[in-house]
């Protein structure tokens, strides 16, 4: 009887051990699996498409991961972080266009570094318009039509160009529109040698079709300054997924680089994520630099 115990009590034992066991496995793969996902979001900005949809890819192909990006407004991408919706918003750009929105949430977000360095901001026309400063266009209102074409309304460079308008006191609406829109507008204008003045950035394709200028800011009324484009994900991203934190931290192009992705993408009959997945392929030893290691740093230098 004492054997027969024994031995019940064994098996007992052992099928405890083996539930225990496969409930620590479920419970692995489970928080493997959440940290294995990505939800990034992103503004409909020429730079933002290429280097999202790459970055796409990369975590895919290259590091596993389940990879869902979203197309959002400005206003609604910072939203969408800080209130934990979403991993990352790929395209911040400081320190002007954006300070509002980080400033606004700074307490919910987390600066993971920037993904490209040297930005620039403005107002711009092709370079047959003979304007040269922002402070000349009421000059030639008419020519222009009173109107600067923008893109969409969250953008941080429609709310410093309504600033701009008030501060050189400018006889020009600014129209609402969309960054494939405003390139739309530009591209018939120059086809016709028309006048138009839009909002503009870079890095963009734009500068590599066509002869293009910023139209030059008084020395007293800089509203624009050059700068970053940062990523930033959401409070707890580097606790939650430090392998998905450390990826974008180490997430970089040079004025070179992230210029030819964007041509490919731009020139290319293909959809996006064919032709990034053709330039990752063809980028291997930056892509790699990208990956982190085992212990959450870089698998090599940028």
């Amino acid at each position: 009887m004492n054997y027969l115990q024994q031995s019940l009590q064994n098996i007992w034992t052992v099928v405890a051990l083996v539930t225990i066991a496969a409930f620590v496995a479920a419970s692995c793969q489970s928080t493997d699996e959440t940290q294995k996902t990505a939800d990034l979001v992103y503004v409909n900005w020429a730079e933002g498409i290429a280097y999202t949809n790459l970055a796409k890819n990369v975590l895919e192909e290259k590091m596993g991961y389940e990879v869902e990006i979203t197309s959002a407004d400005v206003g609604p991408a910072y939203t969408s972080i800080a209130n934990g919706d979403q991993d990352a918003f790929m395209e911040t750009w400081l320190p002007v266009l954006h300070k509002d929105y980080v400033d606004r949430f700074e307490e919910d977000i987390v600066d993971l570094g920037h993904v490209y360095e040297g930005t620039q901001s403005g107002l711009v026309v092709p370079t047959y318009v003979d304007v040269d400063s922002i402070s000349n266009m009421n000059d030639y209102v008419e020519q222009f039509n009173s109107e600067i074409t923008g893109i969409d309304a969250g953008a941080g460079v429609m709310q410093t160009t309504e600033k701009v308008i008030e501060a050189y006191d400018l006889n020009y609406e600014l129209i609402t529109s969309s960054g494939p829109a405003m390139t739309a507008a530009l591209s018939s204008a120059i086809e016709n040698e028309e006048w138009i003045v839009v909002t503009g950035w870079q890095p963009h394709w734009k500068f590599g079709r066509w002869d293009l200028k910023f139209l030059k800011q008084d020395d007293d009324n800089m509203m624009w300054e050059t700068g970053n484009i940062h990523i930033m994900g959401r409070q707890n991203l580097e606790e939650e997924k430090p392998e998905l934190a450390q990826f974008l931290k180490n997430m970089h192009f040079t004025e070179e680089q992230l210029g030819d992705l964007m041509v490919a993408v731009e020139e290319s009959d293909q959809d996006v994520a064919q032709v990034t997945m053709e330039w990752m392929n063809e980028n291997e030893e930056l892509v790699e630099s990208w990956i982190p290691d085992g212990e959450g740093e870089m698998a090599s230098a940028n």
